[in-house]
């Protein structure tokens, strides 16, 4: 069995290696999925990179890794994986359906979570009409159908609406609705049905704001269906908006719904490997994040996100620990957050990045992150169109 320890060098920065069998003395921590009866380890594995960075030998090799370690929880998308293509939509799945058949694990010791694709007029090629992705009741069951195909599973355990139906301006540009809008009853409606057919065991929401989850939670009381169990919202160093709009408004009080942190590392930018000055006219490497997609890389140059990252990788150095692991540890630290989803391209990264569910999060931390915070609130939003 492989596993992770941590090793540190003369400057004092915790790094990962390789070891067999370190992992056996530690169990992470397990939590209930809001008011469902689905107890989930506080990291969740995201796979949105096999099938395109990655391979299935690697999509194996890095779900073996993380179950090793504990984790319980994997993150999938009827779209994965990115950037969103015709030639590659559903290899995520393909992956995780490949790795459940040949791991000895049971069924129900994997809690996998999936989503259905919103609005979009440009995603033809994942509905057999030809039309592009909305939230309708035919679509949505249509998409469940494909996704349990491709898992060779029977039932999904968390369903999730990837994006709203309606206008909510995710990635800066909103774009009109010329197909209209799906009423939120019609959404629920479907997902109520997927439930009693035991296709879906419990739903929930990503990329939502508050008014959304408020709308879903009455759809939900109004037709007798059980309420969301969670919403999926990018959370980070660079972007917490959602401390002061979502959870307040939206989450306070509820504690049937979870909050899922995606992105904590702010799409690769907290890692720290753009550190260095950077060429806004020079092509980035295909395989980061910030060379996937168009234009991406220079509105990152041009925000204070640089400034920010460049504060909190001093940070990690005071505290001995790598620029990943202070970013993904913070996400942890927060008491709304019920589990991180964490993803890598390689092997290291992965390693480097399950090593931040061991650090203790201290007051010292908290204020440190605190002062750089006040610096540089949100300077940077994450979502970007086709990046799932």
């Amino acid at each position: 069995m492989m596993a992770v320890c941590a090793s540190i060098t003369p400057t004092g920065i915790i790094t990962p290696v390789v070891a067999r069998d370190a992992l056996a003395l530690r169990e992470l921590r397990m939590r209930r999925l809001g008011r469902s009866e689905i107890h989930v380890s506080e990291v969740c594995l995201g796979g949105m990179t096999w099938g395109s960075q990655n391979s299935n030998a690697e999509a194996r090799e890095q779900l073996s890794l993380a179950f090793d370690f504990g984790c319980n929880f994997v993150d999938t998308a009827e779209s994965y994986p990115i950037p969103l293509q015709r030639d590659t939509y559903g290899l995520t799945d393909m992956a995780i359906g490949k790795w459940l058949k040949g791991t000895r694990r049971p069924r129900d010791s994997v809690v996998i979570s999936s989503k259905v694709s919103g609005y979009n007029d440009h995603y033809t090629w994942m509905r057999k009409s030809g039309e592009g992705t909305r939230l309708t009741k035919e679509q949505i069951v249509e998409s469940v159908e494909g996704s349990l195909r491709r898992l060779g599973t029977d039932y999904v355990d968390v369903l999730q609406l990837h994006w709203p139906d309606r206008r909510v301006g995710l990635t800066g540009s909103p774009g009109e609705r010329v197909r209209g809008v799906v009423p939120f009853d019609e959404q629920v409606e479907a997902l109520g049905q997927l439930i009693e057919q035991g296709k879906v065991r419990e739903w929930g929401l990503s990329n939502e704001n508050d008014h959304g989850v408020r709308e879903f939670l009455r759809a939900a009381a109004d037709l007798g269906v059980q309420p969301p169990v969670c919403v999926q919202n990018a959370y980070s160093l660079l972007q917490r908006q959602d401390e002061l709009e979502l959870i307040p408004k939206a989450l306070e009080g509820h504690d049937e719904c979870a909050y899922l942190a995606y992105s904590p590392l702010s799409g690769g930018v907290l890692t720290g490997k753009y550190a260095k000055p950077i060429n806004p006219l020079r092509p980035p490497k295909v395989r980061s994040r910030l060379g996937l997609f168009r234009k991406y890389k220079r509105a990152y140059v041009a925000s204070d996100a640089p400034k920010a990252v460049a504060a909190y990788m001093q940070l990690a150095t005071k505290h001995r620990l790598t620029p990943s692991q202070l970013a993904i540890a913070h996400c942890c630290s927060r008491d709304f957050v019920t589990s991180t989803i964490v993803g890598a391209s390689s092997m290291t990264q992965l390693a480097e990045n399950l090593m931040a569910f061991r650090v203790p999060w201290t007051q010292a931390l908290e204020n440190d992150i605190l002062a750089v915070y006040r610096k540089y609130p949100d300077p940077w939003r994450v979502q970007v169109r086709g990046g799932g």
